[in-house]
């Protein structure tokens, strides 16, 4: 996710733990706007998108926690940080999804079943709208502050808050349509739909939650611009020393907003190790400057030598 410029102006408010606790507070607000419409109108459209409110607060509360864990810093039992903690919260805002909607396809199956007139959708149309404005207006926001921090649960929160949008105004326009027809069955058609939708966006967050927990390797833009520095390295180390250098062995991972790469830099065996240090620190220097969020560790070795792993993976081939 690469830096975005005009959000950093608001980064002093705009983190992952500022807007996680304004997205509790939404969502407290929706709840209420929301379970006012469904009382006033008695819509299943309405009822599924107020209990997918309450998913909204507990996803919110739940990634709030994990982004405080997430903010720890490195210690003896783990030495890389706790930036996956962020992962656990986007999963189990995915769970709590995917049960929403399991809620919400058995109460429209049942008011298909067993329909029922809707009264005063004016009201409750307009207390809907008001809480997908909220909820449209922090989502924007979340996402801006999501790519400046490379912040998982912040992305999974305004993901299942946008996903709440479209399922509000996908409730209003069937209601609407369903007040100028006067077909009443559209009210349980469009609480269907709106739970197979919420379905497929939870079963998504399951899965990018589990992808990151698997140690995914970096977005390929970031892999360009790593590749990219090393190659500016290696030609540098050419015109300077009159010397090949040779970088290979690169893994990288993603962890949260806090991205790894290893490598091993090929030197000339007649170098000092000095000097071989000297262009190490250079080259990861240059590579956590351009990657914000990297940590580079290179390992050193002669030019013409690998590892014993390499060796035995060479040999396994």
């Amino acid at each position: 996710m690469p830096n975005v410029a005009p959000a950093s102006a608001f980064s002093h408010w705009l983190t992952p733990r500022s807007l996680l606790r304004i997205s509790v507070v939404v969502a407290l607000i929706t709840i209420v706007l929301k379970m006012m419409a469904w009382q006033l109108t008695g819509s299943v459209g309405l009822l599924s998108d107020a209990l997918e409110s309450f998913v909204n607060l507990a996803g919110a509360m739940f990634a709030l926690a994990m982004v405080t864990i997430a903010e720890r810093p490195a210690d003896d039992e783990h030495p890389y940080g706790h930036h996956k903690a962020e992962y656990f919260s986007a999963g189990f805002e995915g769970l709590l999804v995917v049960g929403a909607s399991v809620a919400i396809i058995w109460a429209s199956v049942d008011r298909w079943l067993h329909p029922q007139p809707l009264e005063r959708l004016d009201w409750g149309l307009g207390l809907s709208m008001v809480s997908t404005v909220l909820n449209g207006g922090l989502a924007w926001f979340m996402f801006r502050s999501a790519r400046v921090h490379r912040s998982m649960a912040l992305q999974g929160d305004a993901k299942h808050l946008m996903t709440d949008v479209y399922t509000s105004v996908g409730v209003v326009l069937g209601l609407g349509l369903a007040h100028v027809t006067g077909w009443v069955w559209l009210d349980a058609a469009v609480g269907l739909l709106v739970g197979l939708n919420i379905l497929w966006h939870g079963g998504q967050l399951v899965w990018n939650s589990s992808q990151g927990l698997m140690d995914v390797a970096v977005e390929p833009a970031q892999l360009q611009v790593i590749e990219a520095v090393l190659t500016q390295e290696a030609v540098a180390a050419q015109a300077e020393t009159g010397e090949q250098i040779v970088f290979d062995s690169l893994t990288t991972r993603q962890a949260g907003e806090r991205s790894f790469v290893d490598l091993h830099l090929h030197v000339p065996g007649a170098w000092s190790l000095s000097l071989a240090a000297r262009w190490r620190d250079r080259t990861e220097a240059a590579l956590m400057a351009r990657v914000p969020g990297l940590r580079a560790r290179i390992e050193l070795l002669p030019r013409g030598v690998d590892t014993v792993y390499e060796r035995q993976e060479s040999a396994a081939d």
